[in-house]
């Protein structure tokens, strides 16, 4: 008995030493830190209040030619989906028994519009799309969904300032590691 309690004595020294030299390292040895330009490339997150999103602007007019282009081959014609979600539509039915849930039906925040778009679509070459082409096709989808006007152009200040119909029907995460302040920023 003795000799195993030494035995596993011995043990966790030897665990504790071989672990402090691996923290020591860091990050196990490989790899190295991303640089502020790899970061940024990366960082594209556009905010549910608009924030983070980029310059540039697009017009209804322009949305459609870039939606029939890329995009109506999956989302239809008219964004009545296909091989794609259906896009258009749906308003008055999310408490039904049947909801169609579509960008004017259900999301709660315009911006994630843009955001989706830029870091998904088309699905063939994500993120080939410009920031004025997406700014473009949001607005065109908007437009579709009677919450943009046909003449107009989106930008970020408009894209922020839009109030979505299903927007009060979402409710606050209550996990408190959300709200927590002290880890808004390296958590």
């Amino acid at each position: 008995m003795p000799m195993l309690k030494s035995a596993l004595a011995t043990l966790t020294l030897l665990t504790l030493a071989l672990s402090a030299r691996a923290e020591a390292q860091g990050h196990y040895g490989i790899g190295r830190t991303a640089t502020d330009g790899e970061i940024a490339g990366w960082n594209i997150d556009i905010g549910r209040d608009g924030s983070n999103l980029p310059p540039g602007s697009g017009s209804v007019a322009h949305g459609h030619e870039v939606f029939d282009q890329q995009c109506a081959a999956c989302h239809g014609e008219k964004g009545e989906g296909g091989v794609g979600e259906r896009l258009v539509g749906g308003q008055g039915t999310i408490a039904t028994l049947k909801p169609i849930k579509t960008v004017g039906s259900y999301w709660p925040y315009a911006p994630t519009l843009f955001d989706y778009i830029r870091r998904a679509m088309p699905q063939n070459a994500p993120q080939s799309l410009s920031n004025d082409d997406v700014y473009a096709v949001s607005a065109y989808i908007l437009n579709m969904n009677g919450l943009f006007p046909a003449d107009a152009t989106l930008d970020a200040k408009s894209l922020s300032a839009i109030k979505m119909p299903n927007r009060s029907m979402f409710t606050e995460d209550p996990r408190p590691d959300v709200k927590n302040p002290a880890c808004e920023k390296g958590c």
